[in-house]
Formats: C-alpha cells, structure tokens, sequence
C-alpha cells in the first residue's frame, strides 16, 4: 500500500507563513473566485467563522456548513465550508483547501491532515495554508507544490513581564486548563470589571457571543484557551501567558515555541503590531531563546507528519484493525498513536460477541467507535455508552425513538451554573453528532433540529451564565469611560450615583456611600476607581454649598454621636467641643474626595453658619457673653457672679444653687438682669427665650459637647409640656432641655413656674382646695402626675372618692394643701461645747417668711404663705444677727 498517492498536482499552492498574513483570507477570496470549493479548518468555531462570511458574498443556498455536531446543507451547494475530520471528500469541487496544515505533525489529529495533505484535491486549484516548519516536508513529499511565502502584516515584539492589575486595553490572557481560567477571569472581572471568556469547548453560539462582547468593546480583556490560535480573527493587541505548560493528555509538559507562537500571533490585526509576554509570576517561563523565534517566526521545521492509513479493510474486524496499524513505507511518516476509536474497536474486538459480521456492520461498528468523547469523563463511560448504541444498531437497526428522546429530555433544562452547562452543552453535542449520520435514528432531521435547539438554548444560558460571573458591567463602563469622568456619571435626585446606568452609591452631602456589592473586598477596587469619577461630583457639590443660604442648613441631635449640621437631608458635618462653650468647633463629614481648598472653604462657610445661629438662636445668652466679658457694660460687678453661672449653665439653673449670689443683688442690680433677660422664678432662674425649641436644641448641643455626652437618651418632642422621664440619663440632661424631673414625669420649668403662680393665691387660708382643669392644664397633667408635681412644690394632697348616684366607677377627686417638708434639728458647725451638757447647741427652728423649702430668702419680697422656718440665734450679742435658713432640696 502506497503512502503516497500519486495525484495530479492541479496548480498546487503552499501557502506558509506566520499568523497575520492573510492566508486563510486569500484561501477564502481565491474560493469565491471558482465556481466550487471547499476548505477545511481546524475548529468548527473558525469553520462557522468562515461560513458567515461565505454566506454574505454567495447566499445560503450555496454555501454547505458541515462539522460533526453542525450540517447544514442546501439541496445543491457549491461551497463546503467543513472541519477538517468532517470534509466531504467525495464530493468534487474546483478549489479544495487544507488550513493549519502543520497539524499534520501533530499527535492526536496529525493523521487527519495529513490524509488531506496527501489526497484531497480541488480539479483547478489545490491550496495549503499553515506554519513555514511543514516547508521543507512539503518539498520532499509534494515538490511540484508552488511554495508562497508570506510575511506578517506588522510586528510582533516581546515586552517586559506584567502583573494581571497592570495589563493594558485590548489583552487576551492564555490559560491551559477550565480551572486556571476561571481563576485568571474572576481577578480581571475584580480589577477591570469583566472579561469574555473562549474555551474550545463553549458551543458556537456562546463563543460567538463572548467574542462580540470583547470586539464590541463592551470589556477590553479575554480569557482564552490555546484554541484561539487557530484562526479566531479578533482585535488583540496585546496576548499575556498566564501559563506555559499544559496536559496533553499524558502528561504535563512545557509548550514548545512553535506552539507559544501561533498564540501570540493572535497579537495585532493586519497593520496593527502587537506585543506578547507572560505573567509577573511565571517570568522565568519564557526563555530568552523562545522570545527571539517568536519574534522572529523561525522554529525548527518538522521532522515527521503523523499518518495512519485511510485505506479500511471492513472485511473483518480483525482486518480492520490491521488495517488500521498499517504501517507508512515513507521515512517522513511517522505511525499515528493508538487513538481512542481504535482502542474501543479492539475492546470490542476482545470481547468476542462480534463474529460473523458483514462487511456494512463491521464499518457500522468503526463508525460507533470513532463517535468524539464529548464528555471526557472516562474511556470506560464511553465505551458504555457506544456499546449501547451498537446494540440498538445491530438489533433494530436504528436507535429507538423513546430512548433518544429520554437521553435528550435530560439536557432540555437551562438551569445550573457553568459547569453544569458545559456538561449539558458537551453531551447535546454527541447527540447531535450522532444525528447526523445517515440511518442511525428513524427520524434524523427532526432530532437534528431538536438537539441544535437545545444547544442553542443552553447556549444562551451559558453565555448569560459566564456574563453574570466574570463581567461586572459597572466596573467595566468605569475602566471604558475612566478619561470622560463627568459625562459619563449621573446624579440623581436623591444622591444615586450611577454610570452607564449602573449603581455606584449614594452621594449625601460630601460623603460617598458605596453600594452594599461594593463594601466588601471584592469591591476595593472598583471603589478605588470610581474616585477618579467622584472627585469632580464632590467638587461641584462643594461649589454649591458655598452659594447656599442660612436657612439651608439645621443642627440635628442623633440618639448616638456628636451633633450634627444637615444640608439638603444627609449630615455634612459634625459639632465638636471648643474651647469655649459658646464657640463649638466643627468637622467635616466623610470629605476625603474633597481636596484641600474646597474643604476649608467649605468649614469657613460652616463656622460663619455656626455663628449666625448661636446670634439667632441663643441671642440672650451671646448678649449676656458680650455683657460678661465687656468691662463696660451695664451689668454691675454683684452681678457678674450670677451672670457667669447663668452662662456655664446655658441659661437655666435651679435658683438654690445661686441662693447666695441672689440674696446679695439690690434692686438695681435685678433690674439690670431683667434686661439681658434673666427671670428669677420660685423654683428656677431662667432665660425664658432659651426654652422655645430651637434655642433648645441648641442648648443641649451644647451642653452634650461641653459634658461629653455620647450617648443621648430619646428626646421629647419641641415644644411638649412634660415628657416621660428616663433611666441613665446624663446628669444635667434635663436641666439642659430646660425640665424638671417630677416623679415619672419631666415637666418643663416655665410650666412649673406657671403653675406655681396660679396654685399660690388658693392656698392662702391653709385649707384643702382643688384645682380646676385650666390649672392642671398649665402641666398638662392629671390624677397621680399632677399630684406628683404638686408635691414638687410644697403641697400635700388627699384623694376623696364621691360617689354619685348612677356612676358605677367614681372618679377620685383631689385636694391639695399648702403643706411643706417640716424643718429638721441639726448640730451648729462650730462645734461649741454647750455649758451645761458640754455637747454642741441644737438649733431649734422658729417662723418666718419665706416661700417654701425648696426656695431662698430672696423670695421674702414677693408675696407669700407663710410656712415654718428653720430657727435662727444670735451668735454675736448686740451685734449681727444672721439667720440661717435650712432649705430641703
């Protein structure tokens, strides 16, 4: 047997060179210029590539697509666009061409091409494209073969080594297996914000769709196997090795340099140059010697093709099998490997069931055993599953109609994950394979159509799938718009910062909140990216801060923190304590984004607020600061004492803390408070406009920063009469709020002092007397609070409980009457030995006029009932006579 035909050489072309010049483009352009051809292809990605573009010149009723999984075939096509394994080599055509014909040195499909090499032929025009290492093999076994040399289009150099954060636009990342794919796609998809991703094994329809979305430059990054090698036309500038090494199905091994290139020169399209290198971490894997054959396209030519005999003996299956080892009479041949269809004939073969066979069933079962492993899980599974489809074959002659459809209905279902997907896409594809071969199934169009539909579906799903897992649309329209940072981002009316439509956060004042995706590790650097897109927003809110008016901005007091200063509804500032009570100081909220001067001009424009609303708000008590400070004001110096604490104590302190700066005032000097607002009442001395709820709010800012409350308790609404009192309270809250607490209620001091007032002129005879509704309205308190409050103030009360003809539930009425604390005996300081017992001097208690326990002497001079005093003595004779006045707080 021959190893090589001795055909005529019909205008037989060698086309070689490197990637990048145009060889399968002038293959395809000379095709269309017969009036038949055919070309074979190393993937059936590339083969419906090419189909498309044949298509678009000559029509589909023209133009035949054919792979193992694919066949469509119009009724009289003149094109057959084919795998190579799939060419129809029996139909005649005037221009036949082989691409990637160095694969015929290849282990595992080397004997396929080289089948082609040697016997498929086109009546006019014969072209073989591929790599210049098949040249001087071609000499030798067809030397009427025209050589063409073709030279790359551009340039393709090596550059320094790169970090996968650091790559540029327009990169293809090799990886060697699904797993360091993956791996290498989800960084990108973390750093730039999405990759496509093209495997040999993703259908058609899904790598067709992954290509689009990195030409469309919708992501500027791929992920990719070494199948883009072989063909895949894409915009690549630049190919980074994220590995050397792969399995080839024996073992792990270090790609040879011829291999390393045909990748790289996926790098630069037609004129564009283009640049490869590897990864930062595996820099030692391209030597010195591979860059240079790589850049320059010189690798060491083959030295032998990969053959096994096409011509089968299906007398037997024994002689099949010999027909099969046939071995090459030609030194530049070189047997083929065992393949798997070969290894299952002679399992089949060893089991000794097969005897007797006739010529077609005997070819019928080489057909079975060269069925592709799609789902590579294991040669013993797939042994299984085309001994099954033997049987069916061998019995009925057919597989059953019910049994394809169930293995079919299993894969009819979209949902998992990636994996998942693969698998079901792998496994619909050998159905389709399976399809296609002419009597195995009753109905082989219809489940043709079938399995292309659900591959088309998952497809689909898959597609959708790897865009959910390694493209985050957000971050890849900031990396795509990164030099177009102000039109490409929009703010919404309540803060939404988005791009392209795609939620970045929320911008409230000058602080940037991320979307919850974003404020994990995984977000880092998207957020750090989107700074580049925020700083002009924050700049532009910060030059519209600086236009807006007083009343634009308020003080909010939260249940925790510092106060702090709103504008357009989000906090954008923080009050903190000062040196002076009166002179907070304050802080910007969340302002990194801001730069130096936008932030300080925006704190000047905050401190002048700050000011304005204390002059507002606290007007009494900023005049009362000036009048303290200020040695020539009005205020008398008698009166400075009391000014100071009124000041340390925002305008509101219990009048027996200040007993003794009051009783020392003359009417002068009372008359000169009252005019910086000071009301001296019978319980309290206040500044009465401090306590309408805006000065208020102010006040207890205030006093929280001056105390160093960090904490607060829930605050009664403005303006409320009483409020329900707390435990834990900060010691002063209350006062500060301007209330008192009285038993379970805090009941606000101007309405203690109004009631007071209103209460005293009742008690005057020393009886029992009730209150009316108007009165406990002052309070806006009844029954058990009201008469809490009452006894704040010196009355005792009783309950009596009418009962009424016809009332089932009496309503306890109540009394109440002047009543105070009775004076209590204690020791004299001085402890002076009494004479006759030799123990200190009791002081005994006597009357006097004064308002109540809880009120001090000074009150002597408005009207009063007159209760029990505490006693008074002489302590020096003729003298002074000094009364002291126990008062019970």
């Amino acid at each position: 047997m021959p190893a090589v035909r001795n055909q005529p050489n019909h205008h037989l072309k060698a086309v070689l060179g490197p990637t990048n010049t145009g060889k399968t483009h002038l293959a395809v352009e000379r095709m269309l210029g017969h009036k038949s051809g055919m070309i074979g292809l190393p993937l059936r990605l590339l083969a419906r590539e090419v189909y498309d573009k044949v298509v678009a010149a000559k029509g589909k009723t023209r133009v035949a697509l054919i792979t193992g999984e694919e066949k469509i075939l119009p009724p009289k096509p003149a094109y057959y666009i084919s795998t190579t394994e799939a060419m129809p080599l029996s139909e005649p055509v005037s221009f036949m061409a082989i691409d990637e014909i160095q694969l015929a040195g290849d282990r595992e499909r080397g004997h396929t091409f080289t089948n082609r090499l040697l016997n498929a032929r086109g009546s006019d025009e014969t072209m073989l494209m591929g790599a210049s290492t098949i040249e001087p093999i071609i000499r030798k076994l067809l030397p009427e073969a025209e050589i063409i040399r073709r030279a790359r289009f551009s340039e393709l150099s090596y550059v320094k080594p790169k970090k996968l954060t650091r790559l540029p636009k327009r990169t293809a990342v090799i990886a060697f297996s699904l797993e360091r794919v993956y791996t290498v796609a989800e960084l990108l998809r973390r750093t730039y914000g999405g990759v496509a991703v093209v495997m040999g094994a993703l259908s058609p329809k899904t790598r067709n769709a992954q290509v689009e979305l990195y030409q469309s430059g919708e992501v500027d990054y791929i992920v990719a196997t070494d199948a883009i090698g072989m063909g895949l036309n894409m915009d690549i500038d630049h190919v980074v090795f994220a590995d050397v090494e792969k399995f080839d199905g024996r073992t792990k091994r270090k790609l040879f340099a011829h291999e390393l290139a045909q990748v790289a020169g996926r790098a630069g399209r037609y004129m564009n140059s283009g640049t490869f290198t590897c990864l930062l971490e595996i820099a030692d894997g391209l030597s010195l010697s591979d860059v240079e054959r790589i850049e320059n396209h010189r690798f060491p030519p083959l030295k032998k093709l990969q053959w096994r005999s096409s011509n089968l003996d299906y007398a037997s299956v024994a002689r099949l099998i010999k027909s099969l080892q046939f071995r090459p009479d030609h030194a530049l041949l070189a047997p083929a490997e065992e393949a798997l269809d070969l290894a299952h004939l002679k399992t089949f073969a060893n089991a000794g069931e097969i005897g007797g066979l006739t010529p077609a069933d005997v070819q019928t079962l080489w057909q079975v055993c060269r069925i592709p492993d799609f789902l590579q899980i294991s040669e013993s599974h797939h042994f299984s599953l085309i001994n099954k489809l033997y049987e069916f074959l061998c019995g009925d002659g057919v597989i059953p109609h019910e049994w394809m459809a169930k293995q079919v209905a299993s894969l009819d279902n979209a949902s998992g994950n990636i994996e998942t997907l693969m698998v079901k896409i792998a496994s619909i594809r050998m159905w389709t394979y399976i399809s296609h071969h002419p009597g195995w199934l009753s109905e082989a169009e219809h489940w043709a159509f079938v399995t292309r539909t659900i591959e088309d579906k998952l497809s689909e799903a898959l597609h959708e799938r790897i865009q959910q897992r390694f493209v985050d649309r957000r971050t890849s329209a900031l990396m795509k718009n990164i030099g177009d940072k102000r039109h490409m981002t929009k703010v919404d009316n309540d803060g939404t910062v988005s791009i392209e439509g795609h939620t970045l956060g929320v911008l409230q004042g000058f602080c940037f909140s991320p979307a919850a995706d974003l404020q994990g590790e995984d977000g880092k650097a998207l957020l750090k990216q989107a700074e580049k897109f925020l700083r002009p927003l924050v700049a532009d809110k910060a030059e519209s801060f600086l236009q807006i008016e007083q009343k634009d901005l308020s003080l909010e007091i939260s249940s925790t923190g510092r106060p702090r200063i709103i504008w357009e509804g989000h906090p954008i500032a923080t009050l903190m304590k000062g040196q002076l009570i009166l002179a907070p100081e304050v802080q910007l909220t969340g302002h990194p984004m801001l730069d130096e001067k936008d932030a300080q001009n925006c704190l000047s424009k905050l401190k002048i607020w700050i000011k304005a609303s204390l002059e507002e708000h606290l007007e009494t008590l900023v005049r009362l600061n000036r009048a303290v400070h200020n040695e020539k004001s009005d205020l008398p110096g008698l009166t400075r004492g009391l000014a100071f604490k009124m000041l340390e104590n925002l305008g509101v302190v219990a009048r027996h803390f200040v007993a003794d700066d009051i009783k020392v005032l003359s009417t002068d000097d009372r008359k000169a408070l009252h005019k910086v607002g000071f009301w001296f009442g019978a319980n309290f001395v206040y500044l009465p406009r401090l306590l309408k709820p805006a000065p208020t709010k102010w006040r207890l800012a205030l006093w929280g920063l001056w105390e160093g409350v960090q904490a607060w308790p829930a605050l009664p609404e403005p303006g409320v009469m009483w409020a329900e009192t707390q435990k834990d309270t900060p010691k002063g809250f209350y006062q500060a709020l301007g209330y008192r607490p009285v038993g379970a209620k805090a009941v606000r001091i101007d309405r203690l002092e109004s009631l007071f007032d209103a209460v005293r002129p009742l008690g005057l005879n020393n009886a029992f007397f009730p209150v009316t509704p108007e009165i406990m309205g002052l309070v806006g308190l009844s029954g058990e609070d009201f008469a809490s409050v009452m006894r704040f103030l010196g009355y005792a009360h009783r309950v009596e409980v009418p009962k009424k003809e016809g009332e089932e539930e009496p309503k306890p009425v109540y009394t109440f009457k002047w009543a105070p604390k009775k004076p209590t005996t204690f020791k004299a300081r001085a402890g002076k030995p009494h004479a006759a017992k030799g123990k200190p001097w009791p002081l005994k208690c006597s009357k006097i006029w004064v308002l109540s326990p809880d009120i001090s002497l000074p009150m002597i001079s408005r009207s009063c009932p007159p209760m029990t005093a505490r006693p008074c003595i002489k302590l020096a004779s003729g003298l002074a006579l000094i009364l002291f006045i126990c008062h019970v707080y």
